[in-house]
């Protein structure tokens, strides 16, 4: 049977790692951006291509409690091990999942995505440590020769580890082949919608690809690549996430989980998962001043450098009461480690903003 979901995905199976991904439970943990690797369409940016750099989500990690508070930010019910290769650095893999599974105990699902082929030993010591379930990306230039690859016997000794064992790959031409590997080998398949980022452009135009409209960035013919796979493979364990999903879905139940965890007395969660309050700059001293004549009890504003933030509908209230020395606005961010501003909207333009 085929599932559909409104933003474009499809799937007759979904991987445990899926089912926390699509709650948006599901911490991303980079954990470096070296790889042996160089896949035309890979989207990861500058700031991690070929970097030794981790990050949890969004958030730089420099010791283990980046990464718990990053967990515990979005409750997360997940993790998700990526890069790069994460078996270029097994230790340090190995520690993070150790680190979860203590703190989380082992409900807390752990997957890890990997282009090598590792043995038996490093399988073992892998599951051993708590991971999951593992997801393979096989090299473009392998897809039709699968069987022969040192991939069916990692593959192999990974089912009998008692690991979970799925790949997943672009949607895009060649991968029936790899859907057919998949089925022959009783394993799941994950299609993701390939799509244009600003590291990959340049090579994916080289190879013919285009978007599928202007304003999107997925690319045209891949979701009628899955579709095709889907029809002619019954029986295969199959799941197409469209870029559509990831953007509206997957990260937006994160941002929620993020939002209504984080969030401050006096922020407005917003349905998109982004958090709405109110701006006062100036001479901090006397904007705090100011709010205590007014009596603004101490919970409904925070002093934040330069500035004071407070309730949306507070500073409705009282806005009239600042000299000239002082500008306001409301304000909406994300609720990650960057708190990256959304939108700022003038306190006379208030409706525009449905506050």
């Amino acid at each position: 049977m085929k599932y559909e979901t409104e933003s474009g995905s499809f799937y007759n199976y979904l991987g445990t790692g899926c089912k926390f991904c699509r709650e948006g439970a599901k911490m991303v943990l980079f954990v470096t951006g070296l790889c042996h690797r160089g896949c035309f369409y890979c989207p990861v940016s500058e700031e991690k291509r070929q970097n030794d750099v981790t990050f949890a989500n969004e958030r730089p990690v420099l010791s283990d409690e980046d990464i718990l508070y990053e967990a515990h930010s979005m409750q997360a019910l997940g993790t998700g091990i990526t890069g790069g290769e994460p078996l270029l650095v097994l230790e340090r893999v190995l520690g993070y999942i150790r680190l979860l599974k203590d703190e989380f105990g082992p409900e807390h699902h752990i997957h890890l995505y990997t282009a090598s082929t590792p043995a038996r030993e490093i399988l073992e010591q892998l599951h051993s440590a708590g991971l999951d379930e593992i997801r393979f990306h096989p090299d473009m230039d392998t897809w039709g020769r699968l069987d022969c690859s040192d991939l069916a016997a990692s593959i192999e000794e990974a089912k009998t580890v008692g690991l979970d064992v799925g790949i997943e790959i672009p949607s895009l031409p060649g991968a029936q082949h790899v859907a057919d590997f998949a089925l022959e080998r009783s394993i799941f398949l994950n299609l993701n919608e390939l799509e244009f980022s600003q590291t990959n452009s340049q090579a994916m135009k080289q190879h013919g690809f285009s978007t599928v409209n202007d304003e999107g960035c997925a690319v045209a013919g891949s979701r009628e690549t899955a579709e095709g796979i889907m029809e002619r493979c019954a029986g295969l364990h199959v799941n197409f996430c469209s870029s559509s999903f990831k953007d509206r879905v997957q990260l937006r139940k994160r941002l929620l989980r993020t939002a209504q965890t984080t969030a401050r007395e006096f922020d407005e969660v917003t349905p998109d998962g982004t958090l709405l309050y109110g701006v006062v700059e100036g001479e901090v001293e006397s904007i705090i001043g100011l709010l205590e004549q007014l009596d603004v009890p101490g919970n409904l504003y925070e002093c934040t450098r330069d500035r004071v933030e407070l309730g949306w509908w507070v500073l409705e209230d009282i806005a009239d009461e600042f000299d000239s020395g002082s500008s306001a606005w409301y304000e909406e961010c994300y609720p990650t480690y960057s708190r990256m501003v959304v939108e700022k909207i003038p306190i006379d333009n208030a409706d525009a903003f449905n506050v």
